[in-house]
C-alpha cells in the first residue's frame, strides 16, 4: 500500500516543520518538507499530496501581523490549489501560526453553507504576554477529522497572538452548533476555564476549529511537541498511565483517514 503523502509547508520564520514532519511520518505518512515559494512557482504540485501541514513559528517574523503575510500568498496565489485538495477529500492543518495563516487566508472559519459568513480572527492575548504553558483541552462534538474520540488532550501552548475572537456572539454560537468547535481549554472547574488555563483568553474557551468540511484543522496548542509521554511535565509522576503524547493521536487519526 502506498502511504499517504503529507507536505509539511515552510517559510522564512517557520521553526516548527522537522516537528509537525516527524510527527506525521511518526504515524506511517510519507513527508515531504516544501518551500511556499516552490508552490507559488508551482502551484499544482499540491495535487501530489493527500494534507497538507502548515506549522508553527513566526514566518515572515510576524512582522506585519502573525501569519498575514503567509495568509497573503496563500490567497492570492494557493487558495485554488487548497481548495481543490479540500474537494478532493484531502487534509489541512494550520497550528499555532498556521492557525494565524489559515484564519487569515480565509481558509478557516470558511464558507458556511446555511448562512452569511462568520467573522472570527486571532488576536493580542489578553495577558498583553506570551503565553507558553501546558493546557488542558476537551474535544467538542465536532466534524473534525483529526479527532475521533471524547478524551480530554494535554498539550503545550506557546504564542502570543491565539485569543480567538468572533464579531458577535451569534458567530461563536453559529461555530458550535455548526459543530465547527474542535478543542477547548479546560478549566478546573465547570464552566467557563480561567487565566491561565485558558491561556490567551478565547471566546468561549476555543482552541481550535474546523471548516464545514471537518477536513481544515487550526489549532493554537502543539501536537507535535506532546508525540512522548516523556514530553510531559508530570511523566515522573505519572509513570505508566500514558503510552504516548496526547498529540500523537491527531496525526494518527490524519493518516488513518488518508489511508481509508
Amino acid at each position: 500500500m502506498t502511504e499517504p503523502r503529507v507536505c509539511v509547508l515552510r517559510a522564512a520564520g517557520v521553526n516548527c516543520n522537522e516537528e509537525t514532519a516527524f510527527a506525521f511520518e511518526r504515524a506511517g505518512a510519507e513527508v515531504r518538507e516544501i518551500h511556499v515559494n516552490q508552490l507559488l512557482e508551482s502551484p499544482k504540485l499540491l495535487g501530489e499530496f493527500g494534507a497538507v501541514a502548515i506549522p508553527g513559528g513566526f514566518s515572515y517574523g510576524d512582522d506585519i501581523a502573525a501569519g498575514r503575510i503567509l495568509a497573503l500568498e496563500i490567497d492570492e496565489t494557493l487558495g485554488e490549489a487548497f481548495r481543490s485538495l479540500v474537494e478532493r477529500g484531502g487534509l489541512v492543518i494550520g497550528i499555532c501560526n498556521g492557525f494565524q495563516v489559515l484564519i487569515k487566508s480565509g481558509l478557516l472559519p470558511g464558507p458556511s453553507p446555511d448562512g452569511p459568513p462568520i467573522r472570527a480572527t486571532l488576536r493580542d492575548n489578553a495577558s498583553h504576554r506570551y503565553e507558553d504553558r501546558w493546557v488542558r483541552l476537551r474535544p467538542d462534538p465536532s466534524l473534525c477529522l483529526f479527532l475521533n474520540d471524547d478524551d480530554e488532550l494535554e498539550l503545550p501552548a506557546a504564542h502570543a497572538e491565539g485569543r480567538f475572537t468572533v464579531a458577535d456572539e451569534s458567530d461563536l454560537e453559529r461555530l458550535a452548533s455548526d459543530r465547527r468547535v474542535a478543542l477547548r481549554y479546560l478549566g478546573p472547574e465547570p464552566g467557563p476555564a480561567p487565566y491561565p488555563f485558558n491561556p490567551n483568553g478565547s471566546a468561549g474557551d476555543v482552541a481550535a476549529i474546523v471548516d464545514a468540511t471537518g477536513q481544515v484543522l487550526g489549532m493554537m496548542p502543539h501536537p507535535e511537541r506532546a508525540l512522548f509521554p516523556w514530553q510531559h511535565p508530570r511523566w515522573t509522576r505519572e509513570r505508566g498511565r500514558r503510552t504516548q503524547g496526547d498529540g500523537a493521536r491527531i496525526f494518527e487519526n490524519a493518516v488513518r483517514h488518508l489511508r481509508a
